[in-house]
């Protein structure tokens, strides 16, 4: 629950070596006291409080007397049976379990990558601890996670966890997607993609190599994509004509849009185009692109409105917060870290990572310097015992300045915030901020012939 951020803080951690108990000692922020709460898995794989105990005086002794008490239950009670509180449902989620009978080519080729290939073992156990806890609305969640819209329902996987990590509880709508709450915040969320095209202009896909086409493309091709995206949430109906934000669950609610790029995925040993086209994503929804000068041994960012954007046949008007409507929309959210490569390595964290398997990550982080011009490069072994990583370390939330519902920064804490004014765009970045990466598995055992991994 989002409240108890507020009420307490977790100090340290527990467990019995097999994981059947999970025991967590907490400050008490109110009384300036501790205590402690013990965990034990329910009927269908999640933990649950099943002990807890307060006003203890010091940290020291909290851990005693959680550490006396998990010892007393692992010697007299029965482990499996102290999880289940009767609130288990009926039909749990499971991701990962294909009906009998499935012809495999029905698959999607990147669930199978996930489902399949033993390096992604870390990846699998994150999607099967999550899964229980899910209670989507939509009953296609599980089918099109396996088939056709598996990019999708990961990025939409990926924001559930992210949002639960920024301290919010989260309801799984229809449509919006998300209602995402906390004391002081309440805000709805409809996720989206930027998927590949299959016919109009932008089904001939330029493949920038050069310098210069690259920056064509980021220019035109990729804010064309991203537009296409966005632009039919804008305008989406319910059969009683209602957009997003009308809808029962958004009404008077701050509204947001969060947007990932699968347009082009991983092949040839080449990156997948999400590790590279955030900066499109920013030109189109405020209009402007930047050019950067050395003037005096400073760094001087020029801003440049941009009127439209253009590519073969397709064109469209830029800055998508200036349309008809996009006031309504209080912020555009964005990541490019909804892959299979981010749940690898949060399950490496978590202890999962597979034997005989090295997960390896490098890309820029976030560089503070104001005459620096890019980002800092970085290059990490996941399975460091110093290594840390967070749901939402790549969330990025580009603020409306016309909204009619603004959403408070604090809302998303730790987040990359951005905001337009006075024809300048402002960035507020944690330290160590990551902008962009890629994850390198590397393997001392043969794997088989499978999909090329994405992210």
């Amino acid at each position: 629950m989002s409240l108890i951020a507020h009420l307490a803080e977790e100090v340290s951690w527990w467990a019995t070596v097999d994981e059947a108990l999970l025991g967590v000692v907490l400050l008490d922020k109110i009384d300036d006291d501790f205590g402690w709460l013990i965990l034990a898995r329910d009927p269908i794989g999640r933990f649950r409080a099943i002990a807890v105990n307060s006003s203890l005086p010091s940290q020291f002794q909290a851990e005693e007397a959680l550490r006396i008490e998990v010892a007393r239950m692992v010697r007299e009670e029965n482990i499996g049976e102290l999880g289940n509180q009767g609130d288990t449902p009926n039909s749990p989620i499971d991701l990962l379990r294909v009906p009998a009978g499935t012809d495999p080519a029905s698959l999607h080729p990147y669930f199978r990558e996930l489902l399949e290939r033993p390096s992604r073992s870390p990846g699998r156990a994150v999607v099967r601890e999550i899964g229980p806890w899910l209670t989507p609305k939509d009953p296609h969640l599980v089918e099109e996670f396996q088939r056709k819209a598996f990019d999708q329902r990961l990025w939409e996987l990926y924001l559930w966890a992210a949002f639960r990590e920024f301290n919010l509880d989260v309801e799984q709508l229809e449509a919006p997607d998300f209602r995402c709450s906390a004391p002081g915040i309440d805000f709805t969320v409809e996720a989206t993609t930027a998927a590949p095209s299959t016919m109009g202009p932008l089904a001939s896909h330029p493949d920038p190599k050069t310098a210069a086409e690259i920056d064509d493309f980021l220019r035109n091709y990729m804010p064309i994509k991203y537009g296409s995206a966005l632009h039919s949430k804008l305008i989406k109906v319910n059969a009683k004509g209602l957009h997003y934000w009308e809808r029962e669950e958004s009404k008077d609610k701050p509204f947001l849009l969060a947007i990932a790029d699968f347009h082009k995925p991983a092949a040839g040993g080449e990156p997948a185009s999400l590790t590279f086209t955030q900066s499109a994503l920013w030109q189109y929804l405020y209009g402007h692109r930047v050019r950067a000068e050395m003037r005096d041994g400073a760094l001087m960012i020029i801003p440049e409105p941009i009127v439209e954007h253009e590519f073969g046949e397709k064109r469209v008007p830029s800055g998508f917060f200036d349309q008809p409507l996009a006031e309504n929309i209080s912020a555009v959210v964005f990541s490019n870290a909804g892959t299979i490569a981010k749940f690898d390595r949060m399950g490496v964290v978590a202890g999962f990572a597979e034997p005989g398997v090295q997960y390896v990550r490098f890309g820029l982080r976030y560089n503070s310097d104001a005459n620096a011009s890019m980002g800092t490069p970085f290059f990490d072994n996941v399975q460091s015992a110093d290594y840390e990583e967070w749901w939402t370390d790549e969330i990025q939330v580009f603020h409306n300045p016309r909204a009619k519902r603004g959403l408070d920064f604090f809302a998303l804490p730790g987040a990359i915030h951005h905001y337009f004014k006075d024809g300048d765009l402002h960035s507020f970045a944690p330290e160590g901020s990551v902008l962009s990466s890629y994850t390198m598995l590397i393997t001392t055992h043969d794997e088989g012939r499978l999909a090329p991994p994405p992210g």
